[in-house]
């Protein structure tokens, strides 16, 4: 994912309280459980030496709504300065993260994040129709707009002869100026820099809509069910949306997996492991970063074997975990971050994507 929106992050000195936490409130008693599970995070933050005034902060801004359906979880980085940063994911969190360090902890929530894709879908008929901005795991829509306009003529015209070829000409008219104002919302929504149009309901209005989009630089799937007037297969619906939304995130994961071996077969603009990742980070080479956060976490950067690697305003300590040291050097060097698995990076917590020739492949730490 691109982190260009998370540079002024490090523009404060810290150190930083982070807190990643499901605050999905659609169980009995909700709030309550909110509460409670931000206490717990509080508590920890103290534990680990963070001011009173920076905990009730994080408390305060975790337990405040956002009025968000379920799932939702929600990362707060806080300093002495006030809240840096405040993100949300459509997702559950089994386990919290509370952490009191010298750069932000955002490995868990980066995981979550970098599975979320956003999408255009589009409910049509032959009327029109709703034309929306989702993200996956929300059935709540960014933006929602509902386009077209019903045909007048349509029940006007019984039997056959002249008047009946005359309603056909009529409709055919206006299902495919309804089909084009559809298509002309779709690309406005996908200005938005949006990758993936997913196409529900009345087929023939599927096809129409797909064919007046023309060339698009997105994805763009169709699947059954969803006319804005359908009165069931709503559930259908959202399950086509998510198998799609699956296949996405999977087919996104192996491109990165199949061009890391590429160029690991090549011995070509790659480099692997966290020593070889640091070194390349600090000549700004590294096109996108791929890491297990949780792996990474296991290992340490030692800033003084790596002279210049930018951690923005924070004067880091002697050694700091490695998903917090690489995860900052990416984002201010203008890196996209990608999270993977140690099992596909040949063993190795991270990787990286050169933007030039990088000799040597690296070690496995």
């Amino acid at each position: 994912m691109k982190t260009d929106h998370l540079a002024d992050l490090y523009a404060d000195r810290g150190p930083f309280a982070s807190v990643y936490l499901d605050v999905s409130r659609d169980m009995a008693d909700g709030d309550r459980i909110v509460e409670l599970a931000a206490r717990s995070a509080a508590g920890s933050l103290s534990d680990q030496g963070a001011p009173p005034v920076v905990v009730e902060a994080v408390v305060a801004r975790l337990t405040a709504s956002t009025h968000e359906g379920a799932p939702l979880s929600r990362l707060v980085v806080a300093s002495e300065r006030g809240i840096l940063l405040d993100e949300r994911t459509h997702t559950r969190t089994a386990q919290p993260t509370a952490v009191w360090d010298a750069l932000p902890e955002l490995g868990d929530w980066l995981a979550a994040a970098d599975s979320v894709v956003p999408f255009v879908l589009a409910r049509v008929d032959h009327e029109g129709g709703q034309v929306g901005t989702y993200r996956s795991g929300s059935t709540s829509a960014d933006e929602e707009q509902e386009v077209g306009s019903p045909d007048v003529h349509e029940h006007k015209f019984g039997g056959g002869g002249w008047s009946h070829l005359r309603f056909q000409r009529v409709s055919e008219n206006a299902w495919i100026r309804n089909a084009e104002e559809v298509a002309d919302e779709i690309h406005r929504q996908l200005e938005r820099d949006i990758r993936l149009v997913v196409i529900a309901g009345d087929v023939r209005s599927r096809q129409e809509v797909q064919e007046a989009l023309g060339d698009v630089r997105a994805e763009v799937v169709q699947v059954d069910g969803g006319s804005p007037h359908d009165d069931g297969g709503e559930e259908a619906l959202q399950e086509a949306v998510r198998g799609v939304l699956a296949g996405e995130v999977t087919s996104s994961k192996l491109a990165q997996v199949h061009e890391l071996q590429a160029r690991l077969g090549r011995d070509d603009s790659v480099a692997t492991g966290v020593r070889d990742v640091a070194d390349a980070l600090v000549r700004g080479q590294v096109e996108r970063l791929l890491i297990d956060p949780a792996r990474a976490r296991e290992f340490s950067v030692e800033p003084a074997h790596h002279p210049g690697l930018a951690f923005g305003a924070v004067d880091p300590p002697a050694s700091i975990p490695a998903d917090r040291a690489l995860i900052a050097a990416a984002v201010l060097t203008a890196a996209e971050v990608v999270v993977s698995r140690a099992s596909t990076l040949g063993g190795a917590p991270v990787a990286a994507l050169l933007r030039w020739d990088q000799p040597s492949r690296g070690s496995q730490a």
